[in-house]
C-alpha cells in the first residue's frame, strides 16, 4: 500500500473549462519589440483552453466551453482541442465575428507583453442561451478566468455558467489571469475580478496578480490571506522560479520550484492549474490533507516548470511521465 503522501492518481471526473481560446502570434526571435520582430509563429492559446488541454495531456477528462469565429482560425482551434482529446461539444461558432488574436512580445527573460485584436472577437459574444448546460452539469470541476467578465453578453454567460455549475455541486476553480490591456481601466479590472471572488472554492493567483488585487507590494502570508473568503477551500499563489504557496482553513506552506532552462513562460500557470485539478477532481479530501496536497503541488510545480522550456503553451504542456521524470531527477 502506497504511503498517504504518494502522488494521487489522475481522476476520471470531467473538468469543464470556460472562457476564451485565441491565437497568439509569437515572434520568431526573443527579446525584440513587435515592430522589430522579423516574423511570427502562430500558437493556439487562451488560458481556459490551455487548462483543458493540460488536464487531457495528463490523462484526465476535459471539456471546453466558449465561442470561436466561424473562420479558418476558429475551426483550427476547435480541431486542436479535439486532437488533444478535449470535448468540444460546448463550442459555438459566430458567423459575424472573428476569432481573437494576440501578438505576444517575448522579452529576453521569457516574460511576455501582449497586444490584442478583439473588437469584438467571437469569444466576447457568447450568450447565456449558447451554453451547453448539460455539459456543465456533468462536470465535477468548473474552471474559469476573468477575461470573460469584461463585456456583455459574455459576462452574463459566465455568471449563468457559474451558477449552474454551483447548483450541480461542481467544485469552482478560478484563475483571474489578469490581462490589463483588455480592461477599460485597472480599477474596473480589480472590481470585476473581485465581484465573483467569494463564489470560488479554489483560487490561484500569480505574485503579480496578488500585488494588483491587494494594492500591496508585499508578497507575504498577510497579503495573501487578505484575499481569503469563508467559502474558500484552497488559495494558491504562484511565484514563478520561487515555487508556490498554499493556504487552506487549517494549514499553509510553500512548495519549492524546479529549476529548468526557461524559454517562454506562456501557459506555465495553466499547466500548474490543470495538474492540480486533474489530481483533486475525484478526491477533494486532498484539499484537507497537507502531505497529499504537497505532493500534488510538487507535481503541479513540475508541470508548470516543464511548460516554460519550449515556445508556446500547448506544445509545451507535459505528460505525467514528463513531470515524474523531472521530480525524480531533481
Amino acid at each position: 500500500m502506497a504511503s498517504n503522501s504518494a502522488l494521487p492518481a489522475t481522476g476520471n471526473g470531467l473538468i469543464v473549462s470556460f472562457g476564451e481560446m485565441l491565437i497568439d502570434f509569437v515572434p520568431t526571435v526573443s527579446g525584440v519589440s513587435l515592430a522589430e520582430a522579423p516574423g511570427f509563429l502562430k500558437a493556439p492559446g487562451g488560458a481556459p483552453a490551455n487548462v483543458a488541454i493540460a488536464v487531457s495531456r495528463l490523462g484526465g477528462k476535459a471539456a471546453f466551453i466558449g465561442k470561436l469565429g466561424d473562420d479558418e482560425f476558429g475551426h483550427m482551434l476547435a480541431g486542436i482541442l479535439k486532437e488533444n482529446n478535449v470535448r468540444a461539444d460546448g463550442i459555438n461558432f459566430d458567423q459575424g465575428a472573428r476569432t481573437a488574436l494576440a501578438f505576444v512580445t517575448l522579452r529576453a527573460d521569457g516574460e511576455r507583453e501582449f497586444m490584442f485584436y478583439r473588437n469584438p472577437s467571437a469569444d466576447m459574444l457568447l450568450t447565456p442561451e449558447d451554453l451547453n448546460l448539460e455539459l456543465i452539469r456533468s462536470a465535477k470541476v468548473f474552471h474559469y478566468g476573468s477575461i470573460s467578465l469584461i463585456v456583455e453578453p459574455c459576462r452574463s454567460a459566465h455568471l449563468k455558467a457559474m451558477e449552474v455549475a454551483k447548483e450541480a455541486g461542481c467544485l469552482l476553480s478560478y484563475d483571474p489571469n489578469l490581462r490589463l490591456p483588455l480592461w477599460p481601466s485597472p480599477e474596473e479590472a480589480r472590481q470585476q475580478i473581485l465581484s465573483i471572488w467569494d463564489k470560488a472554492d479554489v483560487i490561484k493567483v500569480s505574485d503579480v496578480e496578488l500585488e494588483f488585487l491587494t494594492g500591496s507590494d508585499k508578497i507575504d502570508d498577510a497579503s495573501a490571506l487578505s484575499l481569503w473568503h469563508p467559502n474558500l477551500k484552497l488559495l494558491l499563489v504562484t511565484l514563478g522560479e520561487h515555487g508556490s504557496r498554499y493556504y487552506t482553513k487549517n494549514f499553509h506552506g510553500s512548495v519549492e520550484a524546479f529549476h529548468v532552462n526557461t524559454i517562454d513562460t506562456t501557459g506555465a500557470g495553466d499547466s500548474f492549474v490543470g495538474a492540480l485539478l486533474s489530481k483533486i477532481v475525484d478526491d477533494q479530501s486532498i484539499l484537507e490533507d497537507e502531505p497529499r496536497l504537497r505532493e500534488v503541488l510538487k507535481f503541479a510545480n513540475a508541470c508548470g516548470a516543464i511548460t516554460t522550456t519550449k515556445k508556446g503553451a500547448i506544445p509545451a504542456l507535459p505528460t505525467e511521465a514528463d513531470a515524474l521524470n523531472l521530480i525524480k531527477g531533481a
